[in-house]
């Protein structure tokens, strides 16, 4: 971590969401109002947060991310640009949205360029499984949706696969097909360098019925 990212991490302290708490959290318990809540799991250098967060004001961003050299460097960029709706769990996502984030909470929920574990024999460690993709969907409102983006063929093929066999989540562009963009994501360092690397990026976006 860098020294403002340390010292951001002091100074803003108060953003940070307590991981150790029992009760299922909403918005009114983390901002103080009831607002669209969006979360992004694993948020990188939080990059697409301050983003949305700057461009939606009536919306609240909670965002997750067990790095703290991230987190460090998202709470530079709500000082800068004065963000009062984000929040943020330095937790593991898997732990977390089970136990902290209530059911039927989350407007939409984010996953952008997760950890790809390439090789087959660690496709266990995969952030999408079954039973995840099942807690994503309790966590989403009814009309809710789910957002994942990949630039692995194969993964993307797996999320694909996982979320059409979740009965409450429906494929907003219809089976077995994936999305265009949505005109809020901007590109992240992650799609940049997979796009350099010849690999075509997919979108998936499923809605909670």
């Amino acid at each position: 971590m860098t020294p403002a990212q340390r010292r951001a991490l002091r100074t803003h302290a108060a953003l940070l969401v307590d991981d150790q708490g029992e009760t299922p959290l909403c918005t009114p318990a983390l901002f103080g109002r009831q607002a669209p809540l969006w979360i992004e799991i694993g948020f990188g250098n939080g990059a697409t947060l301050a983003h949305l967060a700057a461009a939606r004001p009536d919306h609240d961003f909670l965002g997750i991310e067990v790095h703290n050299p991230g987190i460090g460097r998202l709470l530079l960029s709500i000082e800068k640009q004065q963000l009062e709706n984000i929040r943020i769990a330095n937790a593991d996502a898997g732990e977390f949205v089970q136990r902290r984030i209530a059911d039927a909470c989350a407007a939409r929920i984010l996953i952008l360029f997760p950890d790809p574990w390439p090789k087959k024999r660690h496709h266990k460690r995969r952030l999408l499984q079954p039973a995840f993709a099942e807690t994503l969907a309790r966590k989403l409102i009814p009309g809710g949706v789910l957002h994942l983006a990949t630039d692995w063929e194969d993964y993307a093929e797996q999320m694909l696969a996982v979320l059409e066999n979740v009965a409450s989540l429906s494929n907003c562009s219809g089976p077995g097909r994936f999305s265009d963009p949505p005109g809020y994501r901007i590109p992240t360092r992650f799609e940049l360098r997979g796009l350099r690397e010849g690999n075509a990026v997919q979108d998936l976006l499923f809605e909670r019925i």
